[in-house]
């Protein structure tokens, strides 16, 4: 076998002559010297058609490559300019490196499959390359896949919610596809401008086929596919609706603590059988401060579901049941709702329908201000709830989306901008991972 062929297949070419090998023992980098094959050179890099040379450009550049064990290795070509008819004076396209990169295609993709599954940090060591170079990699890989591949393509059922990626009040919109179960789209904001966009990457031909989309009841999201997509139907996140309900009970557990807070106050101090300064004799502890206390670790008591409980949050929610029927009765309230939804699954939509029916008549009974809120907010809900039970879907797999790539964030150590994020999530969750080199 030549040993140019040899070479080649160390270094990852293809479509390209290796003309000669030479390695710098001093420094530890292989540098090989190479060109294009006659058919793949002149090129513009974003048409591909064969163009005339403009001029040398720079003369000759160096494209950093996979390592031959641990020498670090590089290729060395020219890189003259062509002149395209539609996309004017470029670098001429190379075989083996994208456009405007400064490593080979299988560096790339080694390193954007390692960021998928370790973290940046890590990915530095092993590569040797700069921490923002591991986010330039990972762009240039998913433009290049977003190039051949249209991930709106066929769109029918969505989900879009949103995801804070940083401190400061800083969130990217999600796009997730239901029935592919990929995320399809993904941008900077939470906002109508950020959707808006979505829909105009989609364009209006698109949009008209959208038969259903799930979104967590947020004005921003709804009031936009009202207008952009008004056949699909609107789902609201059952997720979403019972955490109104918890929201509700939290502010009434808040509401019991700081009045047991003010009873414990406003209660005599002294000890059981001992005289108070006012001659009255104390007949034991403050009700208002063991309330109080009480009421303060009973959250996850209230928060979670009956069949998670643990056996001592279970006697707090017995002693709130005696010791509190108001707070209580929220609980029951809170938990009426989710069993709606848990109705319209198992038993079908019309008896979840039917319990969301009763649910409303008991909240509007209730004589408790937040859950009389609450039944007056999923009134004005009411057509994006019950298309939910009916259509059984919901935005679990956009909260699922969410949380890996909260695990791609922490994985990382964090991301300086948007834009690198939204690159790792898309490689990760949009399904085109590349392999690695060598791999199939």
């Amino acid at each position: 076998m030549r040993s140019a062929t040899v070479w080649a297949g160390l270094l990852g070419v293809e479509r390209t002559t290796v003309e000669r090998v030479e390695y710098d023992q001093h420094a530890g980098v292989v540098t090989a010297h190479v060109k294009p094959h006659e058919r793949e050179r002149r090129r513009c890099p974003q048409c591909r058609r064969r163009c005339p040379v403009y001029d040398r450009g720079e003369g000759r550049r160096r494209w950093r490559a996979l390592d031959l064990g641990t020498v670090v290795a590089e290729l060395e070509a020219d890189a003259p300019r062509i002149s395209c008819r539609k996309h004017g004076v470029l670098v001429a396209a190379v075989p083996w490196a994208r456009h405007h990169a400064g490593h080979t295609r299988f560096f790339d993709d080694q390193v954007a499959w390692l960021a998928v599954q370790t973290s940046k940090t890590a990915v530095t060591r092993l590569m040797r390359i700069a921490w923002r170079t591991v986010g330039a990699i990972i762009t240039r890989v998913v433009a290049d896949i977003d190039a051949s591949v249209d991930r709106l393509e066929g769109l029918r059922r969505i989900g879009i919610d949103e995801i804070s990626y940083k401190k400061g009040h800083r969130y990217i919109t999600v796009v997730i596809d239901h029935d592919t179960k990929r995320l399809v789209w993904a941008a900077p904001g939470r906002d109508k401008a950020t959707v808006r966009k979505f829909f105009d990457a989609l364009g209006p031909e698109r949009s008209k086929l959208l038969t259903h989309v799930s979104a967590d009841g947020a004005e921003w999201i709804a009031d936009v596919v009202k207008v952009q997509a008004p056949q699909a139907i609107r789902c609201a996140d059952p997720f979403h609706v019972v955490a109104w309900a918890t929201e509700a009970l939290d502010v009434l557990r808040r509401q019991a603590w700081n009045e047991a807070r003010t009873l414990a106050r406003t209660e005599p101090k002294g000890r059981a059988g001992r005289p108070r300064k006012d001659g009255t004799q104390a007949s034991g502890p403050r009700p208002g401060h063991d309330l109080s206390k009480a009421l303060k670790g009973a959250r996850y008591a209230l928060w979670k579901n009956p069949e998670n409980l643990t056996e001592t949050q279970q006697t707090k929610l017995d002693w709130i049941a005696t010791t509190d029927p108001r707070l209580h009765r929220g609980y029951l309230l809170k938990e009426g709702l989710r069993t709606v939804f848990v109705l319209g699954h198992s038993d079908g939509p019309e008896a979840g329908i039917e319990a969301l029916d009763t649910w409303l008549g008991w909240a509007a009974r209730c004589r408790i201000p937040t859950f009389v809120e609450l039944g007056r907010k999923i009134r004005r809900h009411r057509p994006q709830i019950e298309a939910s039970i009916r259509e059984d879907l919901s935005n679990a797999l956009v909260e699922s989306t969410n949380t890996k790539i909260r695990v791609l964030t922490r994985v990382a150590f964090g991301f300086h901008s948007a834009d690198a994020l939204i690159a790792l999530a898309m490689l990760s969750l949009g399904g085109y991972r590349p392999d690695l080199p060598g791999r199939t």
